[in-house]
Protein backbone atom coordinates (compact mmCIF):
# COMPACT_ATOMS: atom_id res chain seq x y z
CA UNK A 1 0.00 0.00 0.00
CA UNK A 2 1.36 3.40 -0.96
CA UNK A 3 1.85 5.91 1.83
CA UNK A 4 0.70 9.46 1.19
CA UNK A 5 3.62 11.76 1.99
CA UNK A 6 2.20 14.87 0.36
CA UNK A 7 2.45 18.03 2.49
CA UNK A 8 -0.52 19.22 4.51
CA UNK A 9 -2.24 22.03 2.58
CA UNK A 10 -1.71 25.51 3.98
CA UNK A 11 -5.45 25.99 4.54
CA UNK A 12 -5.57 22.94 6.81
CA UNK A 13 -2.48 24.03 8.78
CA UNK A 14 -4.09 27.43 9.31
CA UNK A 15 -7.48 26.00 10.27
CA UNK A 16 -5.91 23.75 12.91
CA UNK A 17 -5.22 26.83 15.05
CA UNK A 18 -7.95 29.21 13.89
CA UNK A 19 -10.26 29.30 16.90
CA UNK A 20 -12.23 32.27 15.61
CA UNK A 21 -13.09 30.44 12.41
CA UNK A 22 -14.19 27.40 14.42
CA UNK A 23 -16.43 29.47 16.74
CA UNK A 24 -17.72 32.51 14.80
CA UNK A 25 -19.85 33.70 17.74
CA UNK A 26 -16.67 34.86 19.48
CA UNK A 27 -17.18 38.38 18.11
CA UNK A 28 -20.47 38.84 19.97
CA UNK A 29 -19.08 37.13 23.06
CA UNK A 30 -16.10 39.46 23.28
CA UNK A 31 -18.26 42.52 22.67
CA UNK A 32 -20.43 41.56 25.63
CA UNK A 33 -17.45 40.87 27.87
CA UNK A 34 -15.86 44.19 26.95
CA UNK A 35 -19.02 46.13 27.83
CA UNK A 36 -19.37 44.38 31.18
CA UNK A 37 -15.67 44.77 31.89
CA UNK A 38 -15.93 48.53 31.34
CA UNK A 39 -18.46 48.70 34.18
CA UNK A 40 -16.26 46.62 36.48
CA UNK A 41 -13.17 48.71 35.73
CA UNK A 42 -15.17 51.82 36.59
CA UNK A 43 -15.67 50.50 40.12
CA UNK A 44 -11.90 50.15 40.61
CA UNK A 45 -10.82 53.35 38.87
CA UNK A 46 -8.02 54.13 41.34
CA UNK A 47 -6.17 50.88 40.62
CA UNK A 48 -6.58 50.73 36.86
CA UNK A 49 -3.74 51.32 34.36
CA UNK A 50 -0.93 50.98 36.92
CA UNK A 51 2.35 51.17 34.96
CA UNK A 52 4.94 48.45 35.43
CA UNK A 53 7.07 49.79 32.55
CA UNK A 54 7.20 52.68 30.14
CA UNK A 55 5.54 51.16 27.04
CA UNK A 56 1.88 51.88 26.32
CA UNK A 57 0.62 48.38 27.11
CA UNK A 58 2.91 47.82 30.10
CA UNK A 59 0.13 48.46 32.59
CA UNK A 60 -1.78 46.42 35.15
CA UNK A 61 -5.41 46.55 36.18
CA UNK A 62 -5.61 45.60 39.86
CA UNK A 63 -8.81 44.54 41.62
CA UNK A 64 -8.13 44.31 45.37
CA UNK A 65 -10.21 41.65 47.11
CA UNK A 66 -12.02 41.69 50.41
CA UNK A 67 -9.16 39.91 52.19
CA UNK A 68 -5.65 41.37 51.62
CA UNK A 69 -4.10 38.01 52.56
CA UNK A 70 -6.22 36.02 50.10
CA UNK A 71 -4.60 34.79 46.88
CA UNK A 72 -4.23 37.10 43.91
CA UNK A 73 -5.14 35.73 40.50
CA UNK A 74 -2.76 37.12 37.86
CA UNK A 75 -4.49 36.62 34.52
CA UNK A 76 -2.73 36.86 31.14
CA UNK A 77 -5.12 37.43 28.26
CA UNK A 78 -5.06 35.48 25.02
CA UNK A 79 -5.28 36.44 21.36
CA UNK A 80 -2.26 34.61 19.90
CA UNK A 81 0.04 37.25 21.42
CA UNK A 82 -1.13 39.71 18.74
CA UNK A 83 -4.62 40.91 19.64
CA UNK A 84 -7.01 41.72 22.54
CA UNK A 85 -6.21 43.64 25.72
CA UNK A 86 -6.50 43.34 29.47
CA UNK A 87 -9.43 45.78 29.52
CA UNK A 88 -11.70 43.24 27.80
CA UNK A 89 -11.45 40.55 30.45
CA UNK A 90 -12.27 42.09 33.83
CA UNK A 91 -15.36 39.86 33.90
CA UNK A 92 -13.15 36.79 34.23
CA UNK A 93 -12.12 37.79 37.74
CA UNK A 94 -15.66 37.61 39.06
CA UNK A 95 -15.52 33.93 40.03
CA UNK A 96 -12.57 34.11 42.43
CA UNK A 97 -13.47 37.64 43.58
CA UNK A 98 -16.66 36.18 45.03
CA UNK A 99 -14.37 34.12 47.30
CA UNK A 100 -12.42 37.16 48.51
CA UNK A 101 -9.49 36.92 46.09
CA UNK A 102 -7.75 39.84 44.46
CA UNK A 103 -7.24 39.90 40.70
CA UNK A 104 -4.46 41.45 38.60
CA UNK A 105 -4.61 41.68 34.82
CA UNK A 106 -1.35 42.74 33.16
CA UNK A 107 -1.18 43.99 29.61
CA UNK A 108 1.74 43.39 27.29
CA UNK A 109 3.02 44.69 23.98
CA UNK A 110 1.57 42.75 21.06
CA UNK A 111 3.29 41.10 18.12
CA UNK A 112 4.68 42.10 15.70
CA UNK A 113 5.70 45.21 17.66
CA UNK A 114 7.19 42.88 20.26
CA UNK A 115 8.78 39.49 19.76
CA UNK A 116 7.53 36.55 21.79
CA UNK A 117 10.70 36.69 23.87
CA UNK A 118 9.96 40.32 24.68
CA UNK A 119 6.34 39.49 25.59
CA UNK A 120 7.45 36.76 27.99
CA UNK A 121 9.90 39.23 29.50
CA UNK A 122 7.17 41.83 29.98
CA UNK A 123 5.04 39.30 31.87
CA UNK A 124 7.96 38.68 34.19
CA UNK A 125 8.31 42.44 34.67
CA UNK A 126 4.63 42.63 35.61
CA UNK A 127 5.09 39.94 38.24
CA UNK A 128 8.14 41.78 39.62
CA UNK A 129 6.04 44.93 39.92
CA UNK A 130 3.18 43.11 41.65
CA UNK A 131 5.52 41.48 44.15
CA UNK A 132 6.99 44.88 45.03
CA UNK A 133 3.97 47.16 44.84
CA UNK A 134 0.69 45.23 45.17
CA UNK A 135 0.84 45.18 49.00
CA UNK A 136 0.59 48.97 48.99
CA UNK A 137 -2.78 48.54 47.29
CA UNK A 138 -4.07 45.97 49.79
CA UNK A 139 -3.02 42.90 47.80
CA UNK A 140 -0.56 40.82 49.81
CA UNK A 141 -1.56 37.19 49.27
CA UNK A 142 0.16 34.51 47.19
CA UNK A 143 0.10 34.97 43.42
CA UNK A 144 -1.50 32.32 41.23
CA UNK A 145 -1.07 32.83 37.50
CA UNK A 146 -3.61 31.85 34.88
CA UNK A 147 -4.02 32.44 31.20
CA UNK A 148 -6.15 31.42 28.26
CA UNK A 149 -4.96 30.38 24.80
CA UNK A 150 -1.74 32.37 24.22
CA UNK A 151 -2.15 33.46 27.84
CA UNK A 152 -1.97 29.79 28.82
CA UNK A 153 1.49 29.74 27.29
CA UNK A 154 2.41 32.90 29.21
CA UNK A 155 1.09 31.41 32.46
CA UNK A 156 3.20 28.29 31.92
CA UNK A 157 6.27 30.45 31.31
CA UNK A 158 5.49 32.59 34.38
CA UNK A 159 5.19 29.59 36.70
CA UNK A 160 8.94 29.70 37.36
CA UNK A 161 8.79 33.25 38.73
CA UNK A 162 9.77 33.35 42.38
CA UNK A 163 6.61 35.16 43.50
CA UNK A 164 4.26 32.64 41.84
CA UNK A 165 2.97 29.68 43.85
CA UNK A 166 0.80 27.86 41.27
CA UNK A 167 -0.85 28.25 37.87
CA UNK A 168 -3.71 27.36 35.56
CA UNK A 169 -3.28 26.93 31.81
CA UNK A 170 -6.58 27.28 29.91
CA UNK A 171 -6.58 25.94 26.33
CA UNK A 172 -2.91 26.82 26.13
CA UNK A 173 -0.24 26.60 23.44
CA UNK A 174 2.69 24.67 24.86
CA UNK A 175 4.58 23.73 21.67
CA UNK A 176 5.34 26.58 19.28
CA UNK A 177 6.84 24.78 16.30
CA UNK A 178 3.57 24.10 14.41
CA UNK A 179 2.66 27.79 14.54
CA UNK A 180 5.64 28.66 12.36
CA UNK A 181 3.88 26.98 9.43
CA UNK A 182 0.58 28.85 9.86
CA UNK A 183 -0.86 32.29 9.16
CA UNK A 184 0.01 33.24 12.73
CA UNK A 185 3.69 33.50 11.95
CA UNK A 186 3.14 36.55 9.74
CA UNK A 187 3.02 38.52 12.98
CA UNK A 188 4.83 36.24 15.41
CA UNK A 189 7.93 35.82 13.24
CA UNK A 190 9.13 33.01 15.44
CA UNK A 191 12.83 32.25 15.29
CA UNK A 192 14.23 28.76 15.75
CA UNK A 193 15.74 29.93 19.03
CA UNK A 194 12.40 31.20 20.33
CA UNK A 195 10.66 27.95 19.40
CA UNK A 196 13.32 25.96 21.25
CA UNK A 197 13.53 28.19 24.32
CA UNK A 198 9.95 29.41 24.71
CA UNK A 199 7.97 26.21 24.12
CA UNK A 200 6.95 25.09 27.63
CA UNK A 201 6.97 21.47 26.45
CA UNK A 202 10.69 21.76 25.75
CA UNK A 203 11.61 23.25 29.12
CA UNK A 204 12.22 21.36 32.37
CA UNK A 205 8.87 21.13 34.19
CA UNK A 206 8.44 23.59 37.05
CA UNK A 207 7.69 21.67 40.24
CA UNK A 208 4.80 23.86 41.31
CA UNK A 209 1.11 22.98 40.94
CA UNK A 210 -0.07 23.71 37.40
CA UNK A 211 -3.59 22.70 36.44
CA UNK A 212 -4.25 22.28 32.73
CA UNK A 213 -7.74 22.60 31.31
CA UNK A 214 -9.42 22.70 27.92
CA UNK A 215 -12.89 22.58 26.41
CA UNK A 216 -14.09 19.20 25.17
CA UNK A 217 -15.19 20.91 21.91
CA UNK A 218 -11.82 22.60 21.27
CA UNK A 219 -9.88 22.22 18.05
CA UNK A 220 -7.87 18.95 18.17
CA UNK A 221 -4.54 20.80 18.08
CA UNK A 222 -5.42 22.69 21.27
CA UNK A 223 -6.59 19.52 23.00
CA UNK A 224 -3.35 17.79 21.99
CA UNK A 225 -1.29 20.64 23.47
CA UNK A 226 -3.00 20.26 26.83
CA UNK A 227 -2.63 16.47 26.89
CA UNK A 228 1.04 16.64 25.90
CA UNK A 229 1.85 19.27 28.53
CA UNK A 230 0.12 17.33 31.29
CA UNK A 231 1.79 14.07 30.24
CA UNK A 232 5.23 15.69 30.27
CA UNK A 233 4.65 17.11 33.73
CA UNK A 234 3.25 13.82 34.97
CA UNK A 235 6.35 11.94 33.78
CA UNK A 236 8.53 14.39 35.68
CA UNK A 237 6.45 14.17 38.85
CA UNK A 238 5.22 17.76 38.62
CA UNK A 239 1.87 18.32 40.36
CA UNK A 240 -1.38 19.41 38.74
CA UNK A 241 -4.49 17.84 37.19
CA UNK A 242 -5.74 17.66 33.61
CA UNK A 243 -9.30 19.04 33.58
CA UNK A 244 -11.42 18.78 30.41
CA UNK A 245 -14.58 20.90 30.57
CA UNK A 246 -17.57 19.14 29.05
CA UNK A 247 -19.53 20.87 26.26
CA UNK A 248 -17.14 23.86 26.23
CA UNK A 249 -15.43 25.33 23.19
CA UNK A 250 -12.37 27.60 23.09
CA UNK A 251 -14.41 30.61 24.21
CA UNK A 252 -17.31 29.27 26.28
CA UNK A 253 -14.86 27.57 28.64
CA UNK A 254 -14.18 31.03 30.10
CA UNK A 255 -17.80 31.33 31.24
CA UNK A 256 -16.91 28.77 33.91
CA UNK A 257 -14.33 31.22 35.26
CA UNK A 258 -16.95 33.91 35.77
CA UNK A 259 -19.19 31.87 38.06
CA UNK A 260 -18.30 31.44 41.75
CA UNK A 261 -19.02 27.71 41.37
CA UNK A 262 -17.73 27.32 37.80
CA UNK A 263 -15.27 24.61 36.80
CA UNK A 264 -12.36 27.01 36.31
CA UNK A 265 -13.14 28.89 39.51
CA UNK A 266 -13.05 25.60 41.41
CA UNK A 267 -9.75 24.71 39.73
CA UNK A 268 -8.26 28.02 40.85
CA UNK A 269 -9.53 27.67 44.40
CA UNK A 270 -7.93 24.21 44.58
CA UNK A 271 -4.55 25.78 43.75
CA UNK A 272 -4.56 28.08 46.79
CA UNK A 273 -1.73 27.21 49.21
Amino acid sequence: MAIDVSPVPQALRDAAYNNGQAVPSWVETFAGWTAESTDIRGRFASTMDLPYGTAERQKIDLYPGQDPAAPCLVYFHGGYWMRNSREMFAVLGEGVAAHGWSVAMPGYTLAPEASLAQIVGECSMALDWLAAHAPAHGVAGPMIVAGWSAGGHLAAMALSHGAVTAGLGISGIFELAPLADTYLNENLRLSAAEIADLSPLRRPPVMKPFAITYGARELPALVANSHAMHAARLRAGAPGPLLPVADADHFSILDTMRRPDGALTRALLALAP
